[in-house]
């Protein structure tokens, strides 16, 4: 059995040839009336402002819309500095400002990621915006490439309307999304801290070198790497076969059974940021709803006779491993299906004080800057402030001291909750 990730990884692959051209020039029909009187009126806002908010109340369904035209600099224009990027981001230096990229816009926080297996047209997409809940759409290019000689879950994307979907600090970055409109590829902060991919580096791709303009966490877990649309085109990624859903006020789980019977058979939605009590608040846990000694045996044993074995980043094993690819494995020897990333893996049972902790329990940290509520460590505690961990290229799994810097918490593995886990 394998997770919703799992299933988005194999989803994505060749597709038939693009038609992002037409679905850009028939999408103005999903704009409610309503939403053109408020545009109209605030135009001479932005005239007077020179604010950018074109983007403000508009459904965005990938707004495909040509970029405004530059703004032309006289010697009478009065501008307010542009502000720097947020320290957070770790973005190589670049001019805050481009004018290929517009300013952010309303922020629109991602509860679904649909993959399918060819491009969504006009019809299917008028299909998905009228389901009752759904506030806004953003069409992307997703596929697994190969970076650096690493399977990389890539998503190409328009910078100016995704990073609106993205995590706050992430999305005010305009340097960041100014790199990524140069044809620069942005990573997140695993891959790029963990898996090895430095900033201003020059990594081989499908389509040549690429190089890292920055590390900027989606907050889509199965992701770690975007790109522009046009750079997409270079990388071989197919054309708008998946949809970034935004439906804040609506069940997810409920929302994902409704797109599944309006999308074609073989398309994969997970749930990002789930609307709705998640299954461990669902549950009574009594001692039978967790894993017995011997699995928690067996699993230990299986972990610890990987010592001394390399990390490698998106490794699963069995002879190298990333850090939740180890936990995966190490539990699937006792039977125990466990999802694969750290995000997925947090969910997996009910959270306990650190001072309960018991062999065999989950140890999770938030370590990633541009985005600091995200679970991006995980290790297997040991018992005596002692945990087994693969933790970054370079090194190798081993045992370690417990490190409470940027310590997220604990986490006891319930085999029937974190089988449902997607």
């Amino acid at each position: 059995m394998t997770t919703q990730n799992d299933n988005l990884r194999r989803a994505v692959g060749p597709a038939d040839p693009p038609r992002a051209s037409g679905i850009r020039q028939d999408l103005a029909f999903l704009v409610t009336s309503r939403r053109r009187r408020d545009l109209g009126r605030l135009i001479p806002f932005i005239v007077v402002t020179l604010v950018a908010v074109l983007t403000a109340d508009v459904l965005l369904l990938g707004e495909f819309q040509s970029p405004p035209e530059p703004e032309v600099k006289t010697a009478q224009s009065v501008r307010r500095k542009p502000a720097a990027p947020p320290k957070e981001n770790l973005v190589a230096q670049t001019s805050p400002q481009d004018p290929g990229v517009r300013p952010l816009g309303r922020l629109h926080k991602p509860n679904l990621f649909v993959v399918t297996k060819k491009p969504f047209t006009t019809p299917l997409l008028g299909k998905v915006a009228k389901v009752r809940g759904i506030r806004a759409l953003e069409l992307a290019d997703a596929a697994s490439v190969m970076i650096d000689g690493k399977r990389v879950q890539t998503l190409g994307v328009d910078p100016s309307t995704f990073r609106a979907y993205t995590p706050k600090v992430t999305a005010a970055s305009d340097g960041l999304w100014t790199n990524v409109a140069r044809g620069d590829v942005a990573v997140s902060f695993v891959l790029g801290n963990d898996g090895g991919l430095t900033l201003h580096r020059q990594v081989s791709g499908p389509g040549g070198p690429l190089r890292v303009g920055a590390y900027a966490t989606t907050g889509f877990g199965a992701v770690d790497a975007v790109v522009s649309k046009q750079t997409a085109r270079t990388l071989g990624l197919p054309q708008d076969n998946a949809l970034i859903v935004s439906a804040p006020k609506a069940n997810s789980a409920n929302l994902r059974k409704k797109l599944m019977g309006i999308l074609p058979k073989g398309t994969q939605i997970a749930e990002i940021n789930p609307v709705g009590p998640p299954p461990v608040q669902n549950l009574v846990y009594q001692g039978n709803s967790f894993m017995s000694g011997e699995q928690i045996t067996v699993a230990l044993k299986a972990a610890l006779s990987k010592l001394g074995r390399p990390y490698v980043w998106g490794a699963e094993g069995p002879e190298t491993f990333d850090c939740s690819g180890l936990v995966q494995w190490a539990y699937a020897q006792a039977g125990i299906r466990v999802p694969r990333v750290t995000h997925q893996q947090w969910v997996a049972g009910p959270q306990i004080p650190y001072a309960q902790a018991q062999p065999g329990d989950l140890i999770f940290w938030r370590h990633d800057p541009t985005n600091p509520g995200y679970i991006s460590h995980v290790a297997i505690y040991l018992g005596n402030g002692k945990m087994l961990q693969a933790p970054r290229t370079g090194d190798v799994v081993k045992v370690s001291p417990v490190g409470m810097r940027n310590f997220a918490g604990v986490v006891r593995i319930a085999p029937s909750v974190a089988a449902r886990v997607r």
